[in-house]
C-alpha cells in the first residue's frame, strides 16, 4: 500500500468514532451490536480455552516431569543406559546409546543384592562403626570411629541406586560425623577413604555438606605438610595436629602415603575456591621431581626433612603403588592439559622404569612385576600390584601408536597373570603376595585374602577400553569365589588361607568402596561414570574431571556442580 492510501485509510478508520455516524445509521448500529457481542462471546471463549490450555500444558509439563523422574530411576535400575530427556524433546546430556545385555543386567543385579547384603548386615551391627566384624556381629573403630564403612560406602550406594539406604548415611554424616577425635590417624587412609569418599558424594548428589565434611577432616590432616621440604609426616593427631612418621620407618616418609593425595586435595580446592590444599599436595611432587630418576622409579623411603631417598625397596606393589597411580590420573583429572603435563611426563619414565622389572615365568610365560632392592630383583609380586594392568590400559592412548599397542598388549598379559592368582588356589581367591620359581611358575606366599579390589579394578579399565568381555567373564568368576567363600549371614570376611578357605572376622570398607563397586560397573554400560567425565580415586572414588589451564587461579565451582543423573591399610601390607 503506497503511502496516500494509507492516509485515506486511517482518516475512514477514525470517523467510525464519533455517535452522529450510528444515530443517522441505525442499521449500521444494529449490525454493530451484533458484532459487538459476537466479538464479545469470542473473545470470552478464546480466554477460556487459553486458560484450559494453560491448565493441560501445566498438566503435561508435570507429567513430563514425573516421566523423567521415572526414566531416571530406570536410568540406575538399568545401569545408565537411559538419556534424560529434556523439554523440548531436547536432550539435556546425550549419552551413547548402549545396549544392555541380558546377562550383564542379571549379573548386576546380583553384584547389587551382594551389596544390600553387606550393607544390610553393617547397618545391623556396626552402624557408625569404621568396620564390621561379621562372625562376631560386631562393629570395631579401626579408624578412631570416622565411620570408615558408612562413608565409604556413600558412592557405591548411590551410583547402585540404593537412595534410601544413601538418604540414611547422608543423615548420619550430617547429624552424627565428629572428627574432633584424640587420635592418631594415617594422612593417606584418611585422605583416600573419607575425603575421597565425601568429595565423590558430593560431585554425585551435589548435596553440601559432604563438601562441608571433607574440608573439615582435610584442614585437620593439613599440618602434616608442615615440613621443611613439605613431603608430610604420615601420621597426625586429628584433635591436636601433632604429625610424625611411624617408628617403624626410623623418621622416614613412605612413597605412596606421600604421594597419593594429589587427587582428592586438588579436587577439594577446585570446589572450595581454596588454593591451599592443592598447593600443599603439589608441593610433593615439585620436590619429588627434583630428585626423580631416569628410569622414574622410587624407592619408598623418603626423609621428610631433606626430601632425598633412603635405601629401601622399589615396589609397585605395598607402600609404592597408588604413588605412580595418581601421576597418571592427576593428568587425567586436570583434563590433560599442559598445567599438568608434568605428571604424564614422570608417569612415562616410570612405565619405562616399570618395564625394567618385567619378568616371564616358566613354563607358562606369566608376566610378572618383579621388586627391586638395590641391583637385585626380586621375583615377588604383590596382590596389590594388580591395579598395574588397569593404570597401563588407562594411561596407553597417550602413546604413540606402537608405544600405546606396547603397553596395553602388557597390560592384558599383566591381568591374565592376575587372573590366574585367583585361578591358581583351591578356593579361587587370590593370595596377598605371589612367589615365581623357575619351572613352576607361580606360589602363593602370604596366602591370606581380605576382599581385596586390585584385579577386579584392572578387569574393569580393560572391558571398558578394549571391549573384551573376557573380563567380564573373569571377573564373574572371581564374584562367584566371593560368593562361595566369604559370604556369610552377617556380611563377607576374608580368608586366613586361601587354600584351606578358614574364614576372619572382618569385612573390610574397601570391599563395599571398590571390590563390590568394580564389579557392579563391570557388568554396567560405558555411560554410567564415564572414563571421560570421571577420574577414580585409589579409594575407587569417581571425581569429576575439571580442565586445568596453566597458571589458573582456583575458583570456587559450587555453583557451577551438576549432580550425577540419578539414575585397610588399603594399599599396604598387614603387619603380623
Amino acid at each position: 500500500m503506497g503511502r496516500g492510501n494509507r492516509s485515506a485509510s486511517i482518516s475512514n478508520k477514525w470517523r467510525c468514532c464519533y455517535p452522529s455516524y450510528y444515530l443517522k445509521r441505525p442499521k449500521r448500529l444494529a449490525l454493530l451490536f451484533i458484532a459487538f457481542v459476537f466479538v464479545s462471546f469470542f473473545v470470552w471463549d478464546r480466554q477460556t480455552l487459553l486458560r484450559e490450555h494453560q491448565v493441560e500444558v501445566a498438566d503435561l509439563r508435570k507429567e513430563l516431569t514425573d516421566l523423567q523422574n521415572l526414566l531416571e530411576d530406570l536410568n540406575n535400575a538399568q545401569g545408565g543406559a537411559v538419556g534424560k530427556i529434556g523439554l523440548g524433546g531436547k536432550n539435556i546430556k546425550p549419552i551413547k546409546d548402549v545396549p544392555d545385555d541380558p546377562i550383564d543386567t542379571q549379573r548386576r543385579e546380583k553384584v547389587k543384592e551382594a551389596m544390600l547384603h553387606a550393607w544390610g548386615s553393617y547397618e545391623k551391627y556396626a552402624w557408625g562403626q569404621d568396620e564390621l566384624q561379621p562372625q562376631s556381629k560386631s562393629g570395631v573403630n579401626s579408624f578412631g570411629g570416622l565411620g570408615a564403612t558408612l562413608i565409604d560406602s556413600l558412592d557405591t550406594l548411590y551410583i547402585m541406586g540404593l537412595h534410601e539406604q544413601f538418604e540414611k548415611a547422608k543423615e548420619w554424616v550430617s547429624s552424627s560425623l565428629d572428627f574432633n577425635k584424640d587420635y592418631e590417624a594415617s594422612v593417606f587412609e584418611t585422605t583416600i577413604r573419607v575425603v575421597g569418599g565425601l568429595l565423590s558424594a558430593y560431585d554425585l548428589s551435589g548435596d553440601k555438606v559432604f563438601l562441608d565434611k571433607a574440608r573439615d577432616i582435610a584442614d585437620r590432616l593439613l599440618p602434616a605438610w608442615n615440613t621443611s621440604t613439605g613431603i608430610p609426616y604420615n601420621i597426625i593427631n586429628l584433635s591436636h595436629g601433632d604429625a610424625h612418621n611411624p617408628g617403624w620407618t626410623a623418621g622416614d616418609s613412605i612413597l605412596a602415603d606421600s604421594g597419593t593425595e594429589q587427587l582428592e586435595f586438588i579436587a577439594l580446592s577446585q570446589r572450595t575456591g581454596d588454593p591451599k590444599y592443592q598447593q600443599k599436595v603439589e608441593n610433593v611432587i615439585t620436590q619429588l621431581n627434583k630428585i626423580f630418576p631416569e628410569d622414574g622409579l622410587l624407592p619408598i623411603y623418603i626423609d621428610p626433612n631433606s626430601g632425598t631417598t633412603n635405601p629401601s625397596p622399589i615396589t609397585f606393589g605395598a607402600m609404592g603403588d597408588s604413588f605412580y597411580e595418581y601421576l597418571l590420573k592427576v593428568w587425567i583429572q586436570g583434563n590433560k592439559t599442559s598445567a599438568v603435563k608434568n605428571y604424564r611426563d614422570m608417569w612415562e619414565k616410570s612405565m619405562n622404569g616399570l618395564l625394567t622389572l618385567i619378568r616371564r615365568s616358566k613354563p607358562s610365560s606369566f608376566a610378572y612385576i618383579c621388586e627391586k632392592d638395590g641391583d637385585s630383583l626380586s621375583d615377588k609380586m604383590d596382590e596389590l600390584a594388580c591395579f598395574a594392568p588397569g593404570m597401563l590400559a588407562l594411561g596407553s592412548s597417550g602413546f604413540d601408536p606402537d608405544k600405546s599397542q606396547k603397553f596395553l598388549s602388557l597390560a592384558e598379559e599383566l591381568a591374565w597373570t592376575c587372573y590366574n592368582f585367583y585361578e591358581s588356589t583351591p578356593t579361587k581367591l587370590a593370595g596377598e603376595n605371589y612367589f615365581f620359581h623357575s619351572g613352576q611358575d607361580m606360589s602363593v606366599g602370604t596366602s591370606w585374602n581380605i576382599l581385596r579390589p586390585e584385579t577386579v579394578e584392572s578387569l574393569f579399565y580393560l572391558w571398558r577400553l578394549t571391549g573384551n568381555k573376557t573380563y567380564q567373564e573373569w571377573g564373574w568368576n572371581i564374584f562367584q569365589a566371593f560368593e562361595k567363600n566369604s559370604r556369610v549371614e552377617s556380611g563377607y570376611v576374608g580368608l586366613k588361607d586361601v587354600n584351606s578357605g578358614v574364614k576372619d572376622n572382618m569385612m573390610q570398607s574397601f570391599f563395599l568402596a571398590e571390590t563390590l563397586k568394580y564389579l557392579y560397573l563391570l557388568f554396567s554400560p560405558s555411560s554410567v561414570i564415564p572414563l571421560d567425565q570421571w577420574v577414580f580415586n585409589t579409594e575407587a572414588h569417581p571425581l569429576r574431571i575439571v580442565a586445568r589451564n596453566e597458571g589458573e587461579h582456583v575458583e570456587n565451582s559450587n555453583e557451577k556442580h551438576k549432580s550425577f543423573s540419578r539414575l585397610r591399610g588399603r594399599k599396604e601390607g598387614l603387619v603380623g
